[in-house]
């Protein structure tokens, strides 16, 4: 699994003109899932999320995680994060899962996530034409692949 989580002072994400999702203070979390990826996968991505200290203490400084903050994590699928772009210019989604392992393993990875944070989470729709609006605070933005734990 593949995550870009960003700090934001505010997310949502709409279908079709509706909202789907939608926090303030909080993580905006855009997930790509492959065909290799398992339960322990989400399982440590979910942990390593909820407990990123990336929120400013009393002092200004990044020692605080998004539980301790009481925040909110927005979950938007995202294939494109497994694009290969190594040869030409169009990228291949060959990496990318698709749906029918996929949506399994997403719905788990949301579950997982509201589990470790405590309380319900917010997402966006799997596959669907999503329209992500965020207020990066920072901006803070991280990248972890559980294939390549750095």
């Amino acid at each position: 699994m593949r995550a870009v989580i960003q700090r934001v002072s505010g997310a949502s994400v709409k279908v079709d003109g509706r909202v789907t999702g939608e926090i303030q203070l909080g993580l905006l979390v855009l997930v790509g899932i492959e065909d290799s990826d398992a339960l322990e996968d989400l399982e440590w991505l979910s942990g390593k999320i909820v407990n990123l200290r990336i929120f400013n203490d009393e002092e200004g400084v990044m020692n605080k995680s998004v539980k301790e903050m009481e925040g909110g994590i927005l979950v938007v699928s995202q294939f494109t994060l497994h694009a290969a772009t190594k040869k030409g210019n169009r990228p291949s989604y060959i990496k990318a899962s698709k749906p029918e392992i996929a949506v399994p393993i997403y719905e788990q990875f949301k579950q997982q996530v509201a589990t470790d944070l405590g309380k319900e989470i917010q997402a966006g729709i799997f596959g669907a034409d999503m329209k992500v609006e965020l207020l990066n605070d920072g901006p803070v933005t991280i990248i972890i692949d559980t294939k390549n734990k750095e």
